[in-house]
């Protein structure tokens, strides 16, 4: 059992606290930038509760930490208040948040000048493979701290790797996302053009997902999608933050990212049709309209 800490409670951060605290045994105390969500988790799952990111901090073996944007990181790190402020040596700071690799960089060196270690540890998954501790966690940073790192992780992963240096697991969740953009939007032409064709959708993707085409989006979104449900999964507001991130890597450093600026600008599109909340899916609805 370690003591643990864990910044934010959002629909990830929530179920990733829990499993810690409750599959992993560990020692574990709450910070949420809205106290009541704070309040809450600990009515469900026990724990201790702190009012500042570094009173959670303060003495713990590990800090994770899972929120919004590089702005949203920077303040419960460094910021006023903020959890390096009174992490002890040789502790280690785990950040699942999906940021700039600029961040992680920043942060890790901050965390080595003061004595403890610093691992960016985007995950892939969403909120379900948060809720059934089953995520993917892409790694970056130290060997010698993601050794520590890793069986205190396992309580929420289904896979870890060190990817490498810090920077690393950002780099690669922004892959991740570069792939899972242009394939959600495959399966939405493909599934445009087949209802325009006349044919059984059910029965075309229970043929062409046994082969070449098929994917995990195929095998878990085309049911949906083919009933224009749209209200579970990743939302498009998230994937077009992550995107944005995408991009701005790509211009420092060189790589040429056609298909995912142009989803990027579909995705803005479906946000233009009121569906900032809905899942990545509804490329699919754009299509429809």
């Amino acid at each position: 059992m370690a003591a643990v800490a864990f910044l934010g409670l959002g629909v990830m951060g929530y179920p990733m606290a829990a499993h810690l605290k409750n599959k992993g045994g560990h020692d574990v105390t709450v910070y949420n930038r809205t106290t009541a969500k704070a309040e809450q988790w600990v009515a469900q799952h026990g724990g201790k509760l702190a009012t500042t990111p570094a009173a959670a901090a303060e003495g713990k073996d590990f800090v994770f930490s899972c929120v919004g944007n590089d702005d949203d990181l920077r303040s419960v790190t460094i910021g006023a208040e903020g959890a390096f402020s009174s992490m002890k040596k040789g502790a280690i700071f785990i950040d699942n948040t999906t940021a700039s690799a600029e961040v992680a960089r920043e942060l890790f060196a901050k965390a080595e000048a003061a004595g403890f270690a610093s691992l960016d540890a985007p995950v892939s998954g969403g909120q379900a493979g948060a809720e059934n501790g089953v995520l993917t966690v892409m790694v970056g940073g130290n060997e010698s701290a993601f050794e520590r790192a890793r069986p205190v992780i396992d309580a929420y992963a289904r896979m870890i790797g060190l990817m490498g240096p810090a920077g690393s697991g950002q780099l690669t969740k922004m892959i991740n996302q570069i792939c899972i953009a242009g394939l959600v939007q495959g399966l939405s032409e493909g599934i445009h053009f087949g209802k325009k064709a006349g044919l059984d959708i059910e029965k075309v993707v229970e043929v062409i997902s046994k082969g070449a085409a098929g994917s995990w989006q195929m095998e878990n979104r085309h049911k949906t999608m083919n009933a224009g449900k749209y209200d579970h999964g990743f939302a498009i507001d998230w994937m077009r933050k992550d995107l944005g991130i995408c991009l701005a890597e790509a211009n420092r450093n060189g790589a040429s990212l056609p298909v995912t600026a142009l989803v990027d600008q579909f995705y803005k599109d479906v946000q233009a049709m009121g569906g900032s909340r809905w899942d990545t899916s509804a490329l699919l609805a754009r299509l429809e309209r």
